[in-house]
């Protein structure tokens, strides 16, 4: 049984699952309702119930009393449903009103994953809460006005721990430093989020997620947010890179893959060394989903590479039934000016 959500004063409705928080029916359907904790505990999503009954849950007397349920107010990442619903919420945002906001940030931590791969943690300040939709991106910026793309690596829920995957660019200008002359501690101001790719959590179909090298970090994202989200579409993780160093976390996507029944994992690479000892998937990834889903109607895809990996997989995944509003891309360029 689903109920129908109406919030005033915005007027937007949505529907609620019997025992699905409000909150985890917002967001499941795109809609941004103001939350912290997201366990009872800290009162950040408490609003009025205009008409109809809600279930509590497990609010905590500290952040909810008696005296607040008796007015009808409740708290969103808790309450369920039983009954249609009219609320007030001092906030509800779609997605593409989620705001974009100017930060500063401190480098926490960097990893070398691989010989031309850094794995980057900022650190926000305490008193900043950063708000973004898996898969999507955020500008660091530079001197005299430049700035560079980078998608986040961590899931929506890590608000005030940002990862970033970054590869370097001989001569680039950021990347150079990335790789000489930041330090831990360092301060960094960031823009974001940005972008339209982001996982559509409103849709119940497989989902095939394609990555080119440091494309990775956004389908971290995605999946990391739908493990997190108990999310148990199906998804399809194919990984494309030259050699078997440049799967740089390779032992990640296959822990997903071992500990979730829903999750598969194919790595594939171009050129595999001498070394490698390879015996897996060789060639251009978007052809081994091609040969894998001969018919791609009744999936989604979320696609980050190169652009000329997002164009061909674009065309040549329509001619297998690909519907177009079901294909969401991000593809990256790199500069060095």
């Amino acid at each position: 049984m689903s109920y129908q959500i109406t919030v005033q004063p915005s007027g937007r409705a949505f529907s609620a699952e019997a025992g699905e928080t409000l909150l985890d029916a917002g967001l499941r359907q795109g809609l941004i309702l103001p939350y912290g904790c997201k366990d009872g505990a800290c009162g950040a999503c408490k609003g009025k119930v205009v008409s109809g009954t809600v279930d509590h849950g497990k609010a905590q007397t500290h952040a909810l009393t008696d005296d607040e349920k008796a007015a009808g107010m409740t708290l969103f990442c808790c309450a369920s449903a039983q009954s249609d619903l009219v609320i007030e919420c001092k906030q509800l945002a779609l997605a593409s009103d989620i705001p974009v906001k100017t930060l500063p940030s401190r480098i926490e931590k960097l990893d070398k994953l691989a010989p031309d791969v850094i794995e980057m943690h900022l650190r926000l300040p305490a008193n900043e809460r950063f708000e973004f939709l898996a898969g999507q991106y955020i500008d660091i910026l530079l001197k005299d006005g430049k700035k560079r793309s980078y998608s986040l690596a961590s899931a929506p829920r890590d608000e005030n721990m940002l990862e970033l995957h970054i590869r370097h660019v001989p001569g680039g200008l950021f990347t150079e430093q990335v790789f000489s002359t930041l330090k831990v501690r360092d301060i960094l101001r960031f823009n974001g989020p940005h972008g339209s790719f982001y996982l559509r959590e409103d849709s119940s179909k497989p989902m095939i997620l394609l990555a080119g090298g440091t494309g990775f970090a956004p389908v971290k994202s995605i999946v990391e947010h739908a493990i997190a989200k108990d999310i148990t579409r199906p998804m399809f993780i194919y990984w494309g890179a030259k050699a078997r160093v440049d799967l740089y976390q390779n032992a990640l996507p296959e822990k997903w893959a071992a500990d979730h029944a829903n999750i598969s994992y194919i790595p594939v690479l171009t050129e595999p060394a001498a070394g490698d000892a390879w015996t897996g998937r060789t060639g251009f990834v978007h052809q081994a989903v091609l040969a894998d889903f001969p018919d791609l109607s009744g999936y989604q895809v979320y696609a980050c590479g190169s652009p000329l990996m997002i164009e061909a997989a674009k065309r040549d995944f329509a001619a297998q039934g690909m519907p177009e509003e079901e294909f969401f891309a991000d593809a990256f360029t790199f500069s060095t000016t």
